[in-house]
């Protein structure tokens, strides 16, 4: 047989993102308004800060930035992560992070199917926030059992999806064609359907225990729940999203508002009532809420060190005098992390990809010095590297306030790593590895690139 050239993975990825886009648009008219939105605020901000325009070209996020968006589902199985953690490999999607959101109240652990090279972020940064159901977080021990019943019946794959799976793993890839059917099959796992598998009355069970676990069992599907661009100026979407009839959510989640935007900032339009069809019956018996658009301003990625300072921060401001108000006590609260890029480099506090400078002279024996002793020099330039994760407070905000606010503020059953990770069938990458060594590297790169050449 012919060798057949395979497509790339990053091509793959970028297919099956405008894809998932182009079906999203159609399925919540909303999400289109917020695209569009999206599109003019960033092309005022970069036209008004012509040196955000070239800190962004430099750090190669500029091209990236008109495609760049992620989605989030919600699997009920094991079985169903484990396959789409096959799926979303054929796209050079590596599970990365894991995000316990049972102490904010939702009952799921997480993670974010994301690319992890530079090329490929560059390429298409798609990522895939992705949730699995944790049962034993129900309380009544009968539904419980019902749920897990329902869900086991349920396959969300279509069978050329299953099909192109196989063939991908067994040649290494797929070809333009081949990939050109697997898109197309694959999306349909992540469709809206309106008619419930289950009927009204145990729908209402469901979603008595939690309006997610009602969302994750009663439907065919783990249907995208948002679809997520990403804005320069998230403070001004979330002024002009009601001008142009969206109805945005009372707070930005994540860090206050800041000169150099630090991890990652989200707000969304409140989540639809859609018409379902529960099971038994012919007409439209109900309404669903569950689906929501969302908007994201991504900063520099932290250190654990500025992690730490974030988390304990992020602490104070939520459990501080609730006679102040949240967005104050948040601002009063973060004037302790710096707001400048080279203080948060010297403290250690963000990670930085070191580049040697354009405009840097033709210096010799420069190699031994010290990286700060280049900067100084003007020889080599440090960009701070763009945080491509997640946060799980900032998610469970988001969870929350499309769901209702009213869902119970804990769970005592805290997740569990080793758990999630038997479920997909491998480790989950530590997202703050990979900033370290992408550091690390370009570092690397400028040794080798200053060091003196040796005469053959």
């Amino acid at each position: 047989m012919q060798d057949r050239k395979l497509l790339s993975p990053d091509a793959i990825r970028a297919e099956f993102s405008a894809a998932l886009s182009s079906m999203y648009r159609k399925e919540v008219p909303k999400y289109g308004l917020l695209m569009d939105l999206v599109a003019d605020i960033n092309a005022e901000v970069l036209q008004d800060q012509p040196s955000l325009r070239a800190a962004l070209l430099a750090n190669e996020s500029l091209a990236r930035l008109d495609q760049e968006r992620h989605g989030a589902i919600r699997l009920g199985t094991e079985e169903e992560l484990a396959v789409v953690c096959r799926m979303f490999a054929v796209m050079g999607m590596e599970p990365v992070g894991y995000y316990d959101l049972g102490p904010a109240g939702v009952p799921v652990h997480s993670t974010a199917f994301r690319p992890i090279s530079t090329s490929a972020l560059a390429a298409n940064p798609f990522r895939m926030f992705t949730s699995l159901l944790r049962l034993p977080l129900v309380e009544d021990p009968t539904l419980r059992d019902e749920a897990a019943a329902i869900l086991a019946r349920r396959r969300i794959f279509t069978p050329k999806a299953l099909e192109l799976l196989a063939l991908a793993e067994t040649q290494g890839g797929l070809d333009a064609e081949q990939a050109a059917d697997f898109v197309p099959a694959l999306i349909e796992t992540f469709r809206w359907h309106g008619d419930a598998t289950v009927d009204s009355e145990t729908y209402a069970r469901l979603l008595a225990a939690h309006r997610l676990v009602a969302d994750v069992v009663c439907f065919r599907g783990p249907h995208l729940n948002h679809l997520t661009p990403r804005i320069l100026d998230i403070d001004a979407a979330q002024v002009e999203m009601p001008r142009r009839g969206v109805d945005a959510k009372s707070l930005i989640e994540g860090p206050p508002r800041r000169h150099h935007p630090i991890l990652l900032r989200q707000t969304s339009f409140k989540a639809l009532d859609e018409s379902i069809v529960f099971a038994g019956t012919s007409a439209v018996t109900g309404a669903h809420t569950a689906r929501f658009g969302e908007i994201e301003q991504r900063g520099v990625a932290l250190t654990r060190a500025g992690r730490a300072l974030y988390d304990r921060l992020l602490e104070q401001a939520r459990s501080g005098d609730e006679a102040v108000s949240y967005l104050d006590r948040l601002t009063r609260a973060f004037e302790a992390f710096p707001d400048d890029l080279d203080a948060m480099r010297r403290e250690g506090l963000a990670f930085f990809r070191y580049r040697i400078a354009e405009s840097a002279e033709k210096t010799q024996d420069v190699a031994h010095l010290s990286i700060e002793a280049l900067l100084e020099r003007g020889i080599v330039r440090a960009d701070p590297i763009v945080y491509e994760d997640f946060l799980p407070v900032s998610a469970a905000g988001i969870f929350r306030s499309n769901l209702g606010d009213t869902i119970g503020s804990s769970y005592a059953l805290q997740g569990s790593r080793v758990e999630f990770e038997r479920a997909l069938g491998r480790e989950v990458v530590d997202e703050i590895r990979l900033y370290e060594e992408a550091e690390a590297r370009s570092i690397a790169e400028i040794r080798v690139a200053l060091s003196p050449t040796v005469p053959a």
